[in-house]
């Protein structure tokens, strides 16, 4: 599927966030439960997330131009990030709201009917994040994914705040309402800091889970017979698009024709094993000492390196 048409996804989001956003506060005018109120707020920054998120897969799925030789890939980790950092300040808004409630409790009203609707809307959450999460994991798409482990937290979080709020209906212990929504936004801040830190280490150009290298390494490895090496296997990963580069060490009495022929069936071997790359290749002779000079990633052994007469 191309990136572009991801922002289907996201607008289901937008659309869905919308009408979640109409019960949830419809459930708090009812009811004046500060925990629904912590509900609603949730869902405010679940629409600001969608809206972010469908901006930002526009952006990645743009071509490379001559600006961004590389792509625009990383602009998934953005809306990421803003959506982790989005949910950290519902999380303060909830607890000041929680907080004086707290101090000053009061009863609740129409329980019955705000409780049916929050259920309605958290039906309609978890339909949607499924959708999101499948879509994220199948097109590896940090922004989807994202989305939809934020739509899932509402999900847990509404059935707190139901539980919570049902309890007060049942015992009349006000205080129990804003305890809830306590605990709400300390939920909103773990999973808000899970998602902040899952864009700073996209950022920050970590290298690809070792699954992929190893299948990278496995295909190398299949080269060596022919008297190929390698070192310098390097890798990061951009929004869904990976990147690899490594040093491919051949004969000195080669050809350049037959080497560069060598390096593009390498290439082309790591693409079919990973989807949606680029892979770079660096040709060096085996024969010369200059090739094995200043080596920090995945150094040959000993044995791989050409032996020279002492002189």
């Amino acid at each position: 599927m191309p990136r572009r048409s991801l922002t289907r996804f996201a607008w289901l989001s937008v659309a869905v966030s919308l009408v979640i956003l109409g019960l949830k506060l419809a459930a708090y005018a009812i009811t004046g439960s500060v925990g629904l109120l912590s509900d609603a707020v949730e869902s405010v920054v679940n629409l600001a997330g969608g809206l972010m998120a469908l901006a930002m897969l526009a952006i990645a799925a743009r071509p490379a131009d001559e600006d961004h030789a590389y792509g625009h890939h990383k602009a998934e980790y953005f809306s990421s990030g803003v959506e982790g950092g989005l949910i950290l300040v519902a999380a303060v808004g909830i607890a000041v709201a929680a907080g004086r409630r707290l101090f000053v409790p009061r009863p609740l009203e129409s329980i019955g009917e705000g409780l049916l609707i929050s259920c309605v809307a958290s039906a309609l959450n978890l339909g949607t994040a499924l959708v999101l999460l499948r879509a994220g994991r199948r097109h590896n798409s940090v922004t989807l994914e994202a989305n939809a482990r934020h739509l899932l937290t509402d999900v847990w979080t509404s059935g707190g705040v139901i539980v919570g709020v049902g309890l007060v209906a049942l015992t009349k212990l006000y205080w129990l309402d804003p305890v809830v929504a306590f605990l709400v936004a300390a939920n909103i801040v773990r999973t808000g800091l899970s998602i902040v830190r899952g864009s700073v280490s996209g950022l920050m150009d970590t290298a690809l889970p070792e699954a992929d290298l190893q299948s990278v390494r496995q295909i190398l490895e299949g080269y060596k017979a022919a008297g190929v090496r390698f070192h310098a296997l390097q890798s990061r990963q951009a929004g869904a698009h990976k990147f690899v580069s490594v040093h491919v060490l051949v004969p000195g009495n080669w050809t350049v024709h037959h080497g560069h022929a060598v390096a593009e069936k390498i290439e082309r071997d790591i693409r079919q094993v990973l989807a949606d790359s680029t892979v770079f290749t660096h040709l060096e002779s085996l024969d010369d000492p200059a090739s094995w000079e200043g080596l920090e990633w995945d150094e040959p052994s000993g044995n791989d390196r050409p032996h020279q007469a002492e002189g």
